[in-house]
């Protein structure tokens, strides 16, 4: 028997990048999962991907900030499967600026997403996961949900308070079987890392090599990036949880750059 037989669960921003190995390796071990992403077409593709390789797969088109989308993709997953297991919110962005000239919107936009984002599926899962009595919540955090970084007011603020939302389902989840817990990688190299190559590089006045080396990857112990498997390993292990005796808790993956 595979860790998640038959167990249906939400991945949001898995039609590509960690989101999308989250969801490839999920089916690997017979769970169903639900690729809920903004971009309908991609989440088809990713689910069609997933469905080639032998296992169920269903996409939803999710916007994590619209309340009414996030109900009405869970909705469509309850009366497709009847329940649903595990949610693994994952969807986010990045935007970097310095503090003192950081736009509003640009704030309000990134909190949204990864907040809002968090509440809101989280708040629509757990009606059906309470009514089931079982559940398992994967917040995707950040090492900058312990640490700082200049340019990322937002971004760190955001990941902070996944730690906190966590808790406070970890203790208001336990008497209905659900856990809460936030997987907290380094630098990965997805579409979201690659982009901010570039843009730091203006920013600090150097070269894109130099920000992987003395920004990105400096603290390291073996100057590697995280893989979207190493985030996947310590989803999987969280969402397989067979009691509460983890919950709460957050693990860093981040090759040993940020130490606890």
């Amino acid at each position: 028997m595979s860790r998640f037989d038959g167990r249906v669960a939400i991945v949001t921003g898995a039609a590509s990048g960690i989101g999308k190995e989250i969801a490839l390796r999920l089916a690997a071990e017979g769970g169903i999962p639900v690729v809920a992403d903004l971009n309908i077409d991609a989440a088809k593709a990713t689910a069609e991907e997933i469905k080639g390789k032998g296992s169920d797969a269903f996409a939803v088109a999710m916007n994590v900030t619209d309340e009414a989308a996030v109900e009405k993709g869970v909705a469509d997953v309850i009366a497709k499967y009847g329940k649903v297991d595990i949610l693994v919110s994952n969807a986010g962005i990045q935007i970097v600026k310095p503090l003192v000239d950081f736009p509003f919107e640009d704030w309000k936009k990134l909190l949204s997403i990864h907040l809002d984002g968090a509440f809101l599926t989280t708040k629509a899962c757990l009606k059906h996961m309470y009514a089931a009595n079982y559940g398992r919540v994967v917040y995707m955090g950040s090492v900058h949900s312990k640490e700082a970084s200049k340019l990322k007011a937002p971004y760190v603020t955001a990941k902070h308070g996944l730690i906190g939302l966590a808790k406070v389902l970890a203790k208001e989840g336990a008497e209905h079987n659900v856990t809460a817990n936030v997987v907290c990688p380094g630098f990965v190299r997805t579409p979201l890392v690659d982009k901010q190559i570039p843009e730091q590089a203006k920013e600090f006045g150097i070269t894109e090599e130099q920000v992987v080396k003395t920004i990105m990857l400096k603290d390291t112990v073996d100057g590697e990036f995280t893989t979207t498997d190493d985030v996947a390993d310590a989803v999987l292990y969280f969402a397989a949880a067979k009691t509460n005796a983890l919950t709460g808790q957050s693990m860093v993956v981040s090759h040993g750059w940020f130490m606890q």
